[in-house]
């Protein structure tokens, strides 16, 4: 393998210019604030865990984990997900703190991936995490906030499509009874949303005509409230009929909310299966193919790490929202001002920049020539920023000595 070029940079990441900088960190800032208002406090862990804890109890598959070897020969993995470390937390430190707790974090998470596959190695998530409330209130809060997080980070078309694991395990376990195989191949079809798929494996079994339009059926279950009673009707296994009555306990939730107008019931929802053990959702924009939320109920994971708890949460692919939300890099220059001067109004100038930043502004220094200044001045089209530099700011003050600036040493 060559050696890479000196601008050369791994498959799967990005580099982040300023204006990109500045727009993830205003969608950050109003999304972490709207968490904080929902009763959410912000938790950092290290980008760096054990890998026979945190990397074991990862949702993310052990191939696509990224593993290195400390100076003791231990491996580790950069984290892939925030809610194992989170749940690392909530076992040890947050040992003793009373249920349920209501966390949030925004960080960056890596994922190996086939480099001609186009998809990123290391992306930004924000989310939430409430640990210790098994109520079917607990997952319709966390939708809620989802979609009002959502809505924070300037995302204006979206669809939560949420589902129950609890369903389909029921629904298979009674109509492919003794065939785990069968079972788990159509389980991958339905996570891959691959519904081709799902229907040639399906037709490929033999089964009673009726037990095979009952699992087809599956694919045309979506819409509201309605949706839980046609489930109902396909299967009478007790897990699949209760999966039910606590997805629908969650959509009555959701219209007290007064969100449902953003929410479809759909039932090949799924999740990762090793992973969620009950309600699980996805957010999709109108103008993107790829969920830009994804979340559910994650009831057996405290227990890796010796606090038995239920829990339930979401995440942002922050990184994805960047391409749709307008906004971030401000470009009309409020709250920014540029200061010029020379030699001689160097120590007032630069005094004036100290008094605005502790006033909270921006302030930018510049040294440059009368000339300079007055073509800056000269360029400024009526009520519009000051230009300089390939920048923006919203006034200019002039700081030159008596003999440049005709007797006049402030702007």
């Amino acid at each position: 393998m060559a050696k890479p070029k000196g601008f050369e940079k791994p498959a799967g990441v990005r580099d982040y210019l300023p204006h990109i900088v500045a727009k993830l960190r205003h969608i950050e800032m109003r999304v972490l604030d709207c968490m904080r208002r929902w009763g959410y406090e912000q938790i950092m862990t290290p980008t760096m865990e054990y890998y026979d804890t945190v990397g074991v109890a990862s949702a993310t598959s052990d191939s696509k984990l990224f593993k290195l070897l400390n100076n003791r020969g231990m491996t580790l993995v950069l984290r892939s997900d925030m809610t194992a470390p989170i749940a690392r937390v909530a076992a040890s430190l947050l040992r003793d703190a009373p249920l349920p707790l209501r966390l949030s974090y925004h960080a960056n998470v890596f994922r190996s991936i086939e480099e001609e596959a186009g998809r990123e190695a290391e992306f930004f998530q924000t989310g939430v995490e409430l640990i210790g409330d098994p109520s079917p209130d607990a997952d319709a809060e966390v939708v809620a906030l989802a979609i009002a997080s959502l809505q924070a980070a300037g995302v204006e078309r979206f669809k939560i499509a949420i589902g129950h694991v609890g369903f389909l395990n029921g629904l298979l376990r009674e109509k492919l009874s003794g065939d785990a195989e069968a079972q788990e191949e159509l389980k991958a079809h339905l996570l891959r949303r691959d519904h081709v798929g799902y229907r040639e494996r399906l037709r490929s079994l033999g089964l009673p005509p009726q037990a095979e339009r009952d699992l087809e059926d599956i694919l045309r279950l979506r819409g509201g409230r309605e949706t839980c009673r046609q489930a109902k009707e396909l299967s009478p296994d007790p897990a699949a009929r209760q999966a039910m009555d606590h997805l629908c306990a969650i959509w009555d939730v959701l219209d007290a909310y007064g969100v449902t107008e953003h929410v479809l019931i759909d039932l090949t929802m799924i999740g990762d299966f090793s992973y969620y053990t009950g309600m699980t959702f996805e957010g999709y924009a109108a103008d993107l193919g790829f969920p830009v939320a994804s979340g559910g109920r994650y009831d057996n994971l405290l227990a890796q790490f010796g606090r038995p708890a239920p829990a339930t949460g979401f995440a942002l692919k922050t990184t994805r929202i960047l391409d749709l939300v307008d906004g971030g890099a401000d470009d009309t220059g409020r709250g920014r001002v540029l200061i010029g001067y020379d030699a001689a109004g160097r120590n007032a100038a630069l005094a004036e920049a100290g008094r605005l930043r502790a006033e909270g502004l921006v302030a930018v220094t510049a040294r440059m020539t009368v000339a300079e200044a007055e073509a800056l001045e000269q360029s400024r089209r009526g009520d519009g920023p000051i230009r300089y530099n390939g920048a923006a700011y919203e006034r200019f003050e002039r700081f030159f000595g008596p003999a440049a600036a005709g007797g006049d040493g402030g702007a």
